[in-house]
């Protein structure tokens, strides 16, 4: 079955910074590329944190009497830079950034990757090669578009991957319908085993938000066979 690897739509040209990277020029690259966080990197471009405008701000209020305000949105840094040259001129991201970053592989799958950003509650996720250093940034927004699909375009991969494909099953064998990322699977299988891989391969796919079950067997091939009767043997004299 078809999966989007995280390299596949990832950004390959990525706005960073340095350990010594000054807040105010953190702040300005941000408002400038209209981003809401960037990777910070050491002199061999291996990954070391993260920083965003959360962290900025933070940052900026533990410096300065005045504070800035908790509700800090991206849209208010050119605020934020005019109050950096008064505050936050000795600040840098090694002191402001979040560490360790939460990285990702190339290889990795897209569903892989979004199950990682909620776990971890960030926006996006610096990618890395073998040795951690930096070859691209995949976002939140990144990933739903890979997993905004229509209903027709799920049912297809389904029914051809892992119907056809994947169980090896005649097109005419069981039903594939979707609704809003819901999948529908009605029909009657070979063996009563087929029915969990088919619904694991059906939920493998990208797009599909549930799955519901109503396909049915004509071979039990999960009980077990009952076991075979003893031989009688000839009592020994």
């Amino acid at each position: 079955m078809k999966t989007h690897i995280v390299g596949e739509i990832m950004t390959t040209e990525v706005v960073q910074a340095r350990r010594q990277t000054p807040f105010k020029e953190l702040v300005r690259l941000l408002d400038r590329h209209r981003i809401s966080g960037l990777p910070v990197v050491d002199h061999d471009d291996k990954v070391v944190g993260v920083v965003s405008g959360t962290d900025l701000v933070r940052g900026q209020a533990a410096r300065a009497r005045a504070g800035l305000d908790s509700r800090f949105r991206p849209s208010r840094l050119r605020r934020l830079t005019r109050k950096a040259a008064a505050g936050g001129r000795g600040t840098t991201a090694g002191e402001v950034m979040t560490a360790p970053a939460v990285t990702v592989h190339p290889e990795q799958g897209v569903p892989d990757a979004a199950r990682v950003m909620e776990r971890h509650g960030v926006e996006r996720l610096p990618v890395v090669d073998e040795e951690d250093r930096l070859i691209g940034i995949v976002t939140r927004r990144d990933l739903l578009r890979v997993f905004l699909r229509t209903d027709e375009d799920i049912r297809r991969q389904v029914d051809g991957d892992v119907l056809a494909a994947a169980l090896g099953l005649p097109a005419d064998a069981v039903g594939v319908s979707v609704r809003d990322g819901v999948v529908t699977l009605a029909g009657c299988v070979e063996h009563r085993s087929d029915i969990p891989t088919a619904i694991r391969s059906t939920w493998r796919a990208e797009g599909v938000v549930g799955v519901v079950n109503r396909l049915t067997y004509r071979v039990d091939d999960v009980q077990p066979s009952p076991p075979a009767p003893h031989a009688a043997t000839r009592p020994q004299s």
